[in-house]
């Protein structure tokens, strides 16, 4: 574990409180959050708030190490059980999907962990950044809550590129031991 992650653990207990086992293992594993949902939760499905193609802009073409114009899948979700657990905004740059995969990540309810599994795809998971803030009207709205909000960034690299960049954002609130 890279010991700026294990500094912004600490800075963030200082703004918020301490954080369960829980909330530290998803804001800093570097496997499959679908997997450990579904430990701490049950199975969890997908609910699609927006999944569309754009061209690349400037930063997402310098993030993912694409070209500016490529296209890639902008795709925001809600995983949840019987209720939200994690808002999830993913990009995706096309050109480096196989057409399987492709069908499976538009089809938008299947969890991007499940995708990797079912394709066998061999990958990591570069941890890029865990931080708090407060919660944005959206999130308030789809947590049902005001807490602030436990954030992280990441990308899922396969054959040294990226293939997936990820933020992924639920409560203080949600997973306390």
């Amino acid at each position: 574990m890279d010991q700026s992650i294990l500094d912004e653990i600490k800075k963030i207990e200082n703004k918020v409180g301490k954080l369960s086992s829980a909330q530290k293992i998803l804001l800093t594993t570097d496997g499959s959050v679908t997997t450990i949902l579904d430990v701490l939760k049950g199975h969890v499905n997908i609910n699609t708030l927006v999944q569309e193609f754009v061209p690349a802009d400037r930063k997402m073409a310098h993030d993912l190490n694409i070209n500016v114009g490529d296209t890639v899948n902008y795709r925001v979700v809600v995983i949840k059980s019987e209720t939200p657990l994690i808002y999830a905004i993913s990009l995706v740059p096309l050109q480096r999907l196989s057409n399987d995969f492709k069908e499976d990540l538009i089809r938008a309810d299947i969890p991007i962990g499940r995708i990797l599994k079912k394709h066998n795809i061999e990958s990591r998971r570069e941890i890029k950044s865990v931080y708090v803030q407060n919660a944005e009207e959206e999130l308030k709205e789809i947590f049902q809550t005001d807490s602030p909000m436990l954030k992280r960034t990441y990308n899922i690299i396969h054959q040294d590129e990226i293939l997936i960049s990820l933020k992924e954002i639920f409560p203080y609130s949600l997973f306390q031991e």
